[in-house]
């Protein structure tokens, strides 16, 4: 059963809520039926990659908060992103736009390496302060994750993928999403936002249950013999 998440790499909840789903799969009966796909959304097209500004400082300008105000919002989620285990360091999150690192998750995609670059591309930015815009730093995380450094480099410094992110973007709206992160399974339900990990939980049993019933593959008759109905009759 597919589930397919949409994602960018600068949604703070995106990050916490792959860390709770996957916490939600990890203890999931049937976790080995789940295939899981990253898909592409982009919450600022317009962001301009700033090197030097902190996402603290990008905040404040644009929603007109005070250096602090943004920092002390910045430090709830802080502390929410500590609660599944993950470390945030907003006074080093590099100001960039996402559309590159999402034509680089699909590369990394189409060698199966998908999750690795969504997880590469969140302790990028959230943790470490890189640049995530930037391709040499792209490049590193993508020979950090087993892709080859020419193919990685050829694909950023062209339009490699770039008709698939915008895809994915025009199917999230399709699908009604009004922001990520945005869980799809099976195509028959949603779940929106970072939700608990029970949610997940009951969202995937309830899912798996449909799905496996209707994919079940018919019986292949060996043979043939004398038989007896319901209706009496013995042939």
């Amino acid at each position: 059963m597919k589930v397919e998440i949409w994602s960018d790499v600068m949604c703070p909840f995106c990050y916490i809520g792959k860390r709770r789903f996957e916490q939600a799969l990890a203890h999931f009966p049937h976790k080995e039926a789940i295939t899981v796909e990253w898909k592409s959304f982009q919450l600022d097209p317009s962001m301009r990659s700033e090197p030097g500004k902190n996402i603290n400082q990008y905040l404040a300008e644009r929603k007109g908060w005070s250096l602090e105000q943004a920092r002390q919002i910045n430090r709830q989620v802080t502390e929410t992103a500590a609660s599944v285990g993950l470390h945030y360091d907003f006074d080093k999150a590099v100001v960039a736009n996402s559309f590159d690192a999402h034509r680089f998750a699909h590369l990394a995609a189409s060698h199966g390496l998908g999750d690795a670059a969504e997880e590469a591309l969140f302790k990028a930015y959230f943790t470490e302060g890189k640049d995530v815009s930037d391709h040499p730093t792209l490049v590193q995380l993508g020979l950090e994750i087993g892709l080859e450094l020419a193919e990685v480099k050829e694909a950023l410094d062209g339009s490699a993928y770039a008709g698939e992110v915008f895809r994915d973007i025009r199917e999230a709206e399709s699908l009604g999403a009004k922001g990520v992160p945005f869980f799809v399974l099976d195509r028959k339900y949603a779940v929106s936002g970072a939700q608990p990990e029970d949610t997940f939980r009951k969202a995937l049993e309830q899912a798996y249950a449909e799905w496996s019933l209707s994919n079940q593959e018919p019986l292949q008759n060996m043979a043939d013999g004398a038989v007896c109905t319901p209706d009496g009759e013995c042939k």
